[in-house]
């Protein structure tokens, strides 16, 4: 039994003529000798009627306090309605299609409930439904607990959703279905000459993903490479082939032929970032300082610990809460507010010498200041002013060619 899992986002829900196409990918998959499982977003975005951000606004309206049992049970709505139109959808098409829970398909998670983790899956009536010749629909970003209550898997929960069953099933392979082409070498909004990958390994999306780039979730990905799918990204307006994100040597997916001599594969950005600099020559301060930032869940990105001070950055919602840690110490620091991380990804560039100079060189032709540094075997990043942001994607992209990416 050949199955594959399609997921589709909530843009490609919103409208009768979307949905129209999303069936029509549905039924092409099953004309072509596949078994189809869908996973599927709630319908639309922030505003929409039944959009999970339109549904939490109406409940902190009433009340701010949502304990995250009920909030899950609140959240949970969005997808299963998304999978009963489509499931009827496809039936006024001529396809049986029946609709399931999260719970129904098998999903049993933990009970860390609006950030739960997948325990197990129990795939048995997705099974049952195919072998009865129905098509399975499934409300992604959701499980239950073995106590009977439902979870969900926190943001971009319906990729883990589409991947984890794709695992569960032994799926031929996993498609997800969005308003853009593929992964993109960096944001098309900000560089309109980014091009679409197609074939990018597990570890660059890893990384582009970390790094601020709108692809599929992490945790997605780390479903895939345990189970050896092969996750394709596509449009669900047109028939373009898309990106196939698989192991770098991995080829029997996606194009032939096309293996890239760039070391660099893409350019991510996160805006919202808060530089720290705290002078203070103590070490065992600053390691105080440092682990109650932890026990407040204030994460830290990139880090320099020098003699005389330590620099760190932090995401901007953190300012108030770490500057009283900080105080509490009587240490001075400054902070510059927003900043930006702009990352280069690319596996293929551990070990290549220049690197880090280019990156150097095309910010400073452009006159874009380096406020501080990281970089690991397969990744730079820079931080930069909040207002240098597009013009170093730019810059970045135009300096590596990425614009002659698989062309």
């Amino acid at each position: 039994m050949k199955i594959v899992v399609q997921k589709f986002g909530g843009t490609s829900l919103a409208t009768p003529e979307m949905r129209c196409k999303v069936a029509e990918k549905i039924i092409n998959a099953k004309r072509g000798g596949f078994k189809p499982v869908v996973v599927v977003s709630a319908i639309g975005r922030k505003g929409d009627p039944y959009a999970t951000d339109t549904l939490i606004d109406i409940n902190s309206q009433i009340c701010r306090d949502i304990h995250p049992r009920e909030m899950d049970l609140l959240m949970v709505c969005g997808e299963i309605i998304s999978a009963v139109v489509l499931a009827n959808t496809l039936k006024a098409r001529g396809y049986e299609a029946r609709a399931f829970t999260g719970g129904q398909a098998g999903i049993i998670t933990d009970t860390n409930f609006t950030q739960a983790e997948i325990l197990e899956i129990k795939p048995d009536r997705i099974l049952e439904s195919i072998k009865d010749g129905r098509i399975p629909v499934v409300a992604g970003f959701q499980g239950i607990t073995e106590q009977g209550d439902f979870t969900t898997l926190g943001r971009g929960g319906s990729d883990v959703t589409a991947v984890a069953l794709g695992e569960a099933l032994s799926a031929y392979a996993v498609e997800i279905f969005t308003d853009v082409d593929g992964v993109m070498t960096a944001d098309p909004k900000i560089v309109p000459n980014a091009s679409v990958l197609s074939h990018v390994s597990y570890l660059d999306v890893l990384e582009l993903a970390d790094k601020g780039a709108k692809v599929i979730h992490p945790r997605a990905i780390e479903y895939a490479i345990r189970a050896k799918i092969p996750v394709f990204i596509k449009n669900t307006s047109n028939s373009t082939p898309g990106t196939v994100i698989s192991f770098e040597n991995e080829r029997s997916f996606g194009p032939k032929n096309i293996i890239s001599t760039q070391v660099v594969t893409g350019v991510a950005h996160i805006t919202g970032r808060i530089q720290v600099t705290i002078y203070q020559d103590d070490p065992i301060i600053n390691n105080r300082i440092l682990a109650l930032l932890a026990d407040n869940h204030i994460s830290i990105d990139i880090i320099n610990i020098f003699p005389d001070k330590m620099i760190f950055t932090i995401d901007e919602g953190k300012k108030e809460r770490a500057s009283q840690i900080i105080k509490e110490y009587n240490c001075k620091f400054s902070i510059i507010e927003n900043c930006s991380k702009i990352s280069v990804v690319g596996s293929k560039m551990r070990g290549v010498p220049g690197v880090m100079s280019a990156i150097v060189r095309a910010l400073t032709r452009n006159n874009i200041q380096i406020l501080q540094t990281a970089d690991s075997h397969t990744t730079i990043s820079c931080l930069v002013k909040g207002e240098d942001t597009a013009k170093a994607v730019i810059a970045l992209h135009q300096e590596f060619e990425l614009y002659k990416k698989n062309k």
